[in-house]
């Protein structure tokens, strides 16, 4: 999915998300699951710019074009990691400095692969979830922005983060249709784990349309979902990493 959709991601107040962003910006971890799940699901049945692949680092995305990455990982005890760059949005540097994306984070984190890939620049944000509340890094003063909203402006609490998925996946699949019923039903059962082959089918049969020129493969976005955890059933059943 393309991060950048028409215009800055709006928050549950309305309110456009900072840039650089703050811990307020990002909605619950369970709801940022369910809709990087949701992207990569819908990935796997349609050929498109990203990359999604699952593995005991988390459910990670990479833009082909080179645009971005980002990486959410689920913890036991109901902690969460997300990270990634902008090519555009995210400043790394500041007074000539690599900025520590790093500092602060609790010790739960997995910090060997962390800071290899701090060493090799790769971080514009790296968040933290513990106690019920976002954390990062405090940033330089002068920080024009992190990338933040320029590659997962779908993080945001409120429904609007929602429309904006349903609307990149509709120009993804080049139709014209209002996808944002399906895309919330969808959601709800990704959060629930109780997704099922027909919430597949009806979901990209309204992304995508009836009658679409393209190869859309249902059976592989069904076999993601579940290596995904998404049709286990409860949350119990959700692919973390322990």
């Amino acid at each position: 999915m393309r991060g950048r959709v028409g215009g800055a991601a709006l928050d549950k107040r309305g309110e456009a998300m900072h840039r650089p962003s703050v811990p307020e910006d990002l909605d619950h971890p369970e709801r940022l699951w369910a809709r990087a799940a949701t992207l990569a699901v819908v990935a796997a049945a349609v050929d498109d710019g990203d990359e999604f692949s699952w593995s005991d680092q988390g459910l990670q995305c990479w833009n082909v074009g080179g645009s971005y990455w980002w990486r959410l990982k689920m913890f036991e005890g109901g902690r969460a990691l997300l990270c990634g760059q902008d090519s555009d949005g995210s400043h790394t540097h500041s007074g000539g400095r690599q900025i520590d994306f790093l500092d602060g984070g609790p010790a739960w984190l997995p910090w060997e692969e962390l800071r290899e890939d701090a060493d090799g620049n790769l971080f514009g944000f790296v968040y933290w979830w513990q106690d019920g509340a976002w954390g990062r890094a405090p940033y330089p003063e002068k920080m024009p922005d992190d990338g933040l909203e320029t590659a997962m402006s779908w993080v945001a609490p409120g429904d609007d983060a929602v429309r904006e998925i349903a609307e990149d996946l509709v120009a993804r699949t080049e139709t014209e249709v209002d996808a944002v019923g399906a895309v919330r039903a969808f959601l709800a059962a990704a959060e629930a784990r109780t997704v099922r082959a027909q919430d597949i089918a009806t979901l990209l049969d309204t992304v995508c349309g009836q009658d679409t020129w393209y190869e859309v493969r249902p059976d592989a976005a069904l076999t993601f979902a579940t290596e995904l955890g998404l049709t286990a059933g409860d949350r119990d059943g959700m692919a973390v990493a322990f």
